[in-house]
């Protein structure tokens, strides 16, 4: 596939479905200290700026609203978030929590269009477009009449309040407003919202942003707006360094942490309680002993699909940071057996620990080789014992297919060679197709033999 010019191999994902429920927001404290004004997508969608049917700019493809809009992918699913609102699912969703109590309609508009609280809205705003132009980029009455003048770059655009969206640091922090949960108004996907029938959030930086690239890298965006070429290995190594500094954040946090005297499910493994129950002669354990987690038996654990990926990148690509993180992982899952108190201390440890990862990841320099390389930790013996459940699997062969493509994308390997691994990408996608049909075993030996077979092609 091709998304703004992009060349993109990954297969069709399940997982993908929830891209129409939930879109990205960005924090609104900076744009209500500053005065700044959010214009709507009508600003954007001239034909002489972005709103052309072909992208044949000569500066910019021009054809970003078109890329946005489109209605047949997951290019198009922050132009659709408003509308699914209204669909037979967001109006289920809608019921069941105002059926019991449990709903404002700010609780959905904080991710399903550029809402935003607090900060001014030009005439040419509509609630409707749902997640704009402005949601990623900033409130643009500050850089709006500016940013497209020949003298304008990257810098003078973030200056006058653009977001600069190639620090990887700072994209991850705008999708996760809304990929994982944020504290502002509407941002915040609870247990009460799945149980009405929200998609389970899953979140992976450089596939969700290959996704909504809308742009070309070339010479004009690396030369005279002044643009750092994307490196997606740093872009999905520092995203997963900050879902998790993010996740461990927000459950530290009481308002967010707990629901009443239980904790608040989101942040738990929806899959290791969601699984048949059936009472027999013979019992049918559905579950296996995780080496990373050292909790109490049958308690249920902490979603740690980014904290699995994670300890891969720390153990390829910053060793000096390994045992610690791994260290306060396992300390972060031993608490929960202990007490809220604990548990949230822990957690304020493990974040300390995954910021400090992510400010590693975003500084050091990428050599061709370190695709292969985290590729091969994702899939060795002290990695794939972990991958026991539904959520942190998913998470690996997504990794692995993002890695691959930046292969494919370097010249490491052609795409002749890319296409012979698919069959075996393509089976560990098969074991996670669904939760219902998930097989430990069957996923880490399919995973296995693709990373082996990329790591023959290094």
């Amino acid at each position: 596939m091709r998304f703004g010019g992009k060349t993109f191999i990954i297969s069709a994902l399940p997982l993908l479905a929830g891209l129409a429920l939930l879109a990205g927001g960005g924090s609104s404290a900076d744009a209500q200290s500053n005065g700044a004004r959010i214009e709507g997508v009508a600003t954007c969608a001239g034909s002489t700026c972005h709103g052309r049917a072909e992208g044949n700019g000569e500066a910019v493809r021009q054809d970003e609203i078109a890329t946005w809009q489109e209605p047949s992918s997951a290019s198009g699913a922050h132009s659709r978030a408003y509308a699914v609102l209204s669909s037979p699912r967001g109006r289920q969703i809608i019921a069941s929590l105002k059926g019991a109590g449990n709903y404002r309609e700010s609780d959905c508009l904080g991710c399903h269009t550029t809402y935003e609280p607090g900060v001014a809205k030009g005439p040419r705003y509509q609630i409707s477009d749902g997640v704009g132009c402005e949601s990623c980029h900033g409130p643009a009455s500050g850089w709006l009449a500016a940013h497209y003048a020949k003298p304008a770059t990257h810098d003078s655009n973030v200056a006058n309040g653009l977001r600069r969206l190639t620090n990887p640091q700072v994209r991850a922090g705008v999708c996760l407003d809304c990929h994982y949960g944020s504290r502002q108004t509407g941002q915040f996907v609870t247990h009460a919202m799945m149980a009405a029938g929200h998609p389970r959030v899953s979140f992976e930086l450089d596939l969700f942003s290959a996704l909504q690239q809308h742009h070309d890298e070339d010479a004009d965006y690396t030369g005279m707006r002044g643009k750092p070429a994307t490196d997606s290995v740093r872009l999905w190594a520092v995203g997963q360094a900050e879902a998790v500094a993010r996740a461990t954040d927000l459950f530290a946090r009481p308002d967010f942490g707990m629901k009443g005297i239980f904790p608040q499910y989101y942040f738990y493994d929806c899959h290791s309680c969601h699984r048949p129950i059936t009472d027999g002669p013979q019992r049918r354990l559905t579950f296996e002993t995780n080496p990373g987690r050292p909790i109490p038996f049958g308690q249920a654990p902490f979603n740690d699909e980014n904290i699995i990926m994670l300890s891969s990148v720390a153990r390829s690509l910053a060793p000096g940071r390994a045992a610690a993180f791994d260290a306060a992982s396992k300390d972060f899952h031993r608490a929960m057996g202990q007490g809220r108190g604990e548990a949230a201390s822990a957690a304020q440890r493990l974040r300390g620990e995954a910021a400090a990862l992510s400010g590693a990841l975003a500084g050091r320099s990428y050599s061709g080789n370190d695709a292969f390389l985290v590729i091969q930790t994702i899939a060795n013996t002290a990695t794939a014992p972990r991958f026991t459940d539904y959520a942190g699997s998913a998470q690996a062969v997504m990794a692995v297919d993002t890695l691959l493509n930046a292969l494919v994308r370097e010249g490491r390997i052609t795409n002749g060679a890319a296409a012979s691994i698919r069959a075996d990408i393509n089976t560990a996608y098969a074991a996670v197709r669904s939760p219902e049909s998930y097989r430990p075993a069957q996923f880490r030996a399919a995973l296995g033999r693709a990373a082996n077979a990329i790591g023959r092609l290094r």
